[in-house]
């Protein structure tokens, strides 16, 4: 299964950057990172089908590594090829589009940067395959 991660804004060069390629060069599964604009409306590049879509939101579902990891082999298992990881701009995502989900993840009530949340993700997507290898 391909893992996509699909960002609003640009995150250029800093310390998350190099957290997000250090976690995503120890991810034994394909990966993606693809950046969008951070203004105007969303267009996603066309998905690998079966598609899951996964948006990360404040008001997501909190997931420990393991259920993450869980949830992982179950869309492998079923027949899906790509899993995607929505990160929006500063506003956040639209309500159409947290509605289409397949999961809604949280990671906590805070907001996070969208650069910060790269890097988060990366390193639970590592953890995630890494527990499932």
């Amino acid at each position: 299964m391909k893992l996509h991660i699909i960002a609003r804004g640009r995150i250029g060069r800093c310390p998350e950057a190099e957290l997000v390629d250090r976690y995503a060069k120890r991810i034994s599964w394909p990966l993606a990172i693809t950046e969008l604009d951070d203004r105007g409306p969303v267009k996603l590049p066309a998905p690998l089908t079966p598609c899951v879509t996964v948006v990360l939101d404040e008001r997501g579902k909190p997931l420990a590594s393991r259920a993450l990891a869980e949830q992982l082999s179950r869309w492998r298992d079923s027949g899906g090829r790509e899993a995607r990881f929505l990160i929006g701009a500063a506003d956040g995502h639209d309500d159409a589009l947290r509605a289409s989900a397949d999961l809604l993840l949280g990671f906590g009530l805070a907001t996070w940067p969208h650069m910060l949340v790269r890097a988060m993700i990366a390193e639970q997507l590592y953890r995630a395959t890494a527990i499932i290898a």
